[in-house]
């Protein structure tokens, strides 16, 4: 997995500097340290699938460009089969699967996630990203944390929200979770 995450900050760098952007201008525009913003370049630290997403717009590249190094080729439509999606694997507590990847122009990004089981007393890790968000729960449970609340979605239930709010999901009565997340 090391080996993957190397070639995407090798990809972000070299966009980066190909659309003759500082890395400070790039920590800005996320809202991020530069410090913060270099060690994700030099593959010292994980990358957000959030922060991916907002390095992909602000790049003007569709993420899957920067998870494989291909443009994404599909016009009309693409469909990915069960368990087949291009993964993610960004963070340690979400397993990420990106089942639209090879679709150009998208106007959204859909993953299906994965949140193993974590004691109750652990809280989620949390994030923020422009945009908003669509999170469906298809197995168990998830806690979702959000602008100091704490709400319980089983499975059937959603969430939408301005993801520019600190956010995380944990998976509920001590089983993984898994849930279809849209990221606008």
């Amino acid at each position: 997995m090391q080996e993957k995450i190397v070639e995407i900050a090798a990809r972000i760098r070299e966009l980066r500097e190909i659309s003759d952007m500082s890395s400070a201008k790039m920590a800005e525009d996320l809202g991020i340290s530069q410090d913060k913003y270099i060690m994700y370049e030099n593959a010292e630290a994980d990358i957000p699938a959030s922060i991916l997403f907002e390095i992909a717009q602000k790049l003007n590249v569709d993420l899957t460009v920067l998870l494989t190094g291909d443009d994404p080729r599909m016009h009309v439509f693409t469909v990915t089969r069960k368990d087949k999606g291009t993964n993610v694997q960004r963070r340690k507590d979400y397993k990420y699967q990106n089942i639209a990847a090879n679709f150009t122009h998208k106007k959204a990004e859909t993953f299906v996630v994965k949140v193993d089981a974590t004691s109750s007393e652990q809280k989620p890790s949390m994030n923020s990203h422009t945009g908003q968000e669509f999170d469906y729960v298809l197995e168990g449970t998830l806690k979702v944390a959000i602008h100091g609340q704490e709400i319980i979605l089983e499975e059937g239930d959603s969430i939408f929200f301005d993801s520019s709010y600190s956010h995380g999901m944990q998976a509920g009565n001590g089983k993984s979770a898994t849930f279809l997340a849209v990221i606008l």
